[in-house]
């Protein structure tokens, strides 16, 4: 059984609530099963109109107190049993309530000057027992330790319905130098939670919470487990560091490899566990370094470009809620929320800058093919000296002069003098 305890400041508007459909409409049957008003006939009152004349029986001796009186007077205990059991029986809801108002110290058994409470059901598998912490003596309850004594009444309840195995023996003082070594599991759950299963002794709990795994205990038994709100880099830290000890210790630990640090630190992902995104942007830069085609070029660019999930639109998201996130915390750090606001609108800009660049990089190829195309020379002509002599200037006054019978110089010389002016030339 598991049983959540709470304080409110109304009776009456807790028994409306309780008394009413629910918040998700769950709220059926609703019947009194238990309760003690000291004199009050709660019985009869849980007939007609319940809700505001059994708040006027519990709030009796509060008013009493006038102006002693505590600001959360109402003492709220909701008690659930296990889906994979029956659902108890009204007359075993109502001990159940019997026996946690008496550990509590709520209304201990044969105390006349108790608290006045009432357990009342109105839905499958739940009891909600309520009770004013004003004594019939004047007095007010200590909440001391009622979560301690709640917890395990709960357990010893549902030990006892077969709802738990029996506690194990405990071991003789002359054997606990004796290590135990058995198997345990340290794995992810699908709800993205982690949990630590297999040894129950006080040894490998103790190692357990040190790690940081909260401890829980109900219907299952003793387990360990991380919260699914757990970010991913302290899940690993917290589930490596615990199966170091529980190794150090001598116990035979199975680690979910997700979950170990030194395999997320390897030569494939050299940044570590806390820069996998940026080892992610590093191979992708890479894969965009090998491309050998305009195609295999923009499918890895399209990585970053992605109107919905590429890199860019993560990163302005991320920089977006950084700057949203620290006027949360710091309504008084405006500027540096601009500045990354800021960030993130250049970003914004890059993206807009890029848009529609994934298709043209398909055409880089064919581009390059058409520029190299228009570039290319015209076939030489066999002797390359007559080809620079056809387009020379000299070589045509050559040619004249030959045609005429006059001498010509040489051919190089008058292509020297032309390059190479001179005010001497004369």
């Amino acid at each position: 059984m598991i049983a959540h305890l709470q304080r409110a400041s109304y009776t009456a508007g807790l028994l409306e609530y309780l008394y009413g459909p629910g918040e998700r409409g769950n709220h059926t049957n609703h019947r009194l099963i238990a309760g003690d008003g000291h004199g009050a006939p709660i019985e009869m009152l849980a007939q007609t109109d319940a809700p505001a004349h059994l708040a006027h029986a519990l709030d009796a001796p509060v008013e009493r107190l006038g102006a002693r009186a505590p600001e959360r007077l109402v003492w709220v205990c909701s008690v659930r049993s296990g889906p994979r059991h029956p659902d108890p029986t009204d007359a075993q809801w109502a001990e159940v309530a019997r026996r946690i108002v008496a550990a509590t110290g709520i209304a201990p058994e044969g105390d006349p000057d108790a608290c006045r409470w009432i357990a009342v059901r109105n839905q499958a598998r739940q009891v909600h027992v309520v009770a004013t912490l004003a004594r019939e003596d004047g007095s007010l309850h200590n909440t001391y330790r009622d979560a301690f004594r709640l917890q395990t009444e709960c357990h010893r309840i549902a030990t006892e319905l077969g709802h738990l195995p029996p506690a194990p023996r405990p071991t003789p003082s002359a054997q606990e130098t004796h290590v135990p070594a058995p198997y345990i599991t340290i794995s992810a759950e699908p709800s993205g939670s982690v949990s630590a299963k297999g040894a129950s002794d006080d040894l490998s709990a103790t190692l357990l919470k040190h790690a940081g795994f909260q401890q829980i205990e109900d219907w299952y038994g003793r387990r360990h487990r991380l919260a699914t709100t757990t970010p991913q880099a302290e899940r690993v830290a917290i589930a490596s560091h615990a199966a170091e000890m529980l190794r150090a210790a001598r116990y035979s630990v199975d680690l979910d490899p997700d979950l170990d640090t030194s395999r997320l630190t390897s030569p494939a992902n050299p940044l570590g566990l806390f820069y996998t995104a940026g080892a992610e942007v590093l191979q992708l830069t890479d894969q965009i370094r090998a491309a050998e085609n305009g195609a295999g070029l923009a499918q890895a660019v399209d990585h970053l470009l992605h109107p919905e999930h590429g890199v860019l639109e993560r990163l302005r998201e991320a920089l977006e809620r950084a700057g949203e996130q620290i006027t949360d915390l710091d309504d008084e750090a405006y500027a540096l929320a601009d500045r990354f606001g800021f960030a993130a609108e250049f970003v914004s800009a890059a993206q807009s800058e890029l848009v529609g660049a994934g298709h043209e990089l398909h055409r880089v190829n064919d581009s390059q093919q058409d520029h190299a195309g228009a570039q290319t020379p015209c076939p030489a002509p066999p002797d390359a000296r007559n080809a620079a002599l056809a387009t020379s200037p000299a070589a045509d006054r050559a040619k004249a002069s030959s045609a005429l019978g006059t001498p010509s110089p040489e051919i190089g010389t008058a292509v020297r003098a032309s390059q190479v002016a001179s005010p001497r030339t004369r």
